[in-house]
Order: C-alpha cells, then structure tokens, then sequence
C-alpha cells in the first residue's frame, strides 16, 4: 500500500550534504521531504505543522540524525516522546556504527527503527514508507476516537443512564423500572443514544464504545 499523496518526511540533520541526498532519494519514490539542519530549527516549524487538536496535518514520519550540534537527536527524539506524538510521527534514526547501542535503545522506547550510516536506499526508502502506513493509520486511529467521545459528550445524563443499562442488556421494561420512567420513555431515549452515536444495536455500541 503506497503513503497517503500529501505524506511528509521531515529531514532533521546538520549535514546539508545528507539533507540533499535523502530528499534526492525520496523524490526518486515520489515523497514529498521538508529539511531541517537541527533539532532546534524543527522544533520551531512543529507547531505549523500540528493542527488545533494537537495532531499531524498529515501523515509524516522523521528521519533524525543521533548526533549533531547543540540539541543532539536523542534530546528531540525525548521531547517528541512527552508530547506523545510517536505514534503519529514515526522516527527513524540514522546512526554511525558508534551510536547504534543507543539508537536501539531509542527503538525499545518507541522509535520506529534506526539506520546504521552508510544505508542500503531501498531498505531505507521502504521502511519510510512502512513509517508513513503507520502515521496515517495511527492518525485515523486517534481521530475516529475522538469524534466517539464528542457523540459521547453529546448525550444526557439520562441518555446516559438508559445507555449504561442497555449495555449491560437489561431490556426496556426493567429499565424504566429502574429509572422510575415509561417504556416509551426509554424506548425514546434508546433510540436517541443509537442515532447519536450512530449505531443500529447494543451490539454496535458496546463495539463502538471499546474503540474509544
């Protein structure tokens, strides 16, 4: 399965000779790359490239040199970290062979893989590509269960003590017991949770409500 066509790969290195090489190599797979010569100098660009919830305005992945002047890789690749934002922005670490104990390391807490300097493209370019499938399903991912939780948000309390009991499968007459209301009453209530969240059974609620 090929990235998404407006699927980013940001280029954090201070070698400018490196920089023009893998956004040479990219476009040669038809990616779009943008460079930055250092951690700083993305940092700065980051909040461009979040949207108002706080996520990617795309699928992107980073390929991040371990070292370089001032900020070193590892100290954005922590910030990234805290943020939260490795699952919807994958990093790839290029390494020398000096620094490859701790770009595996990096990779057991979170990176999406390392490259050991000099790098095989084809290897390179497809696991970029494996790293942007991830971004954008981890992005579908986050943004369907946030419009769950604002259909959520958008019940009544008493949709809400309807809807509990529905999952837990009481049927209606219990549940108007229960709550000291109609059958109707619940059966309206019932039919209200459904089309808010947008299901046609208990059975897609509670599927639906395990996603969020």
């Amino acid at each position: 399965m090929q990235p998404a066509p407006d699927a980013l790969v940001y280029l954090v290195d201070d070698d400018a000779g490196v920089r023009e090489a893998l956004a040479w190599l990219l476009r040669s797979r038809h990616l779009l790359s943008e460079a930055f010569d250092s951690a700083r100098a993305f940092e700065a660009h980051l909040p461009q490239a979040l949207g108002a919830d706080g996520l990617p305005r795309q699928p992107g992945c980073m390929l991040l040199d371990v070292r370089m002047p001032g900020e070193s890789g590892l100290v954005l690749f922590e910030r990234l970290v805290e943020r939260q934002l490795l699952p919807v922005l994958p990093v790839i670490f290029l390494t020398g062979h000096a620094d490859v104990p701790t770009a595996v390391d990096a990779v057991k807490r979170g990176a999406f893989d390392f490259c050991e300097k000099p790098f095989s493209d084809n290897l390179l370019v497809d696991r970029v590509e494996q790293a942007l499938q991830s971004s954008a399903q981890a992005l579908q991912s986050l943004r369907q269960r946030a419009k769950l939780r604002a259909r959520l948000d958008e019940l009544t309390q008493r949709e809400r003590d309807v809807m509990q009991r529905v999952l837990d499968g009481l049927p209606n007459k219990l549940i108007a017991d229960q709550l000291d209301i109609s059958v109707r009453t619940v059966e309206v209530h019932r039919a209200r949770v459904f089309d808010k969240m947008e299901v046609r059974s208990a059975v897609d609620l509670s599927r639906v409500l395990r996603d969020i």
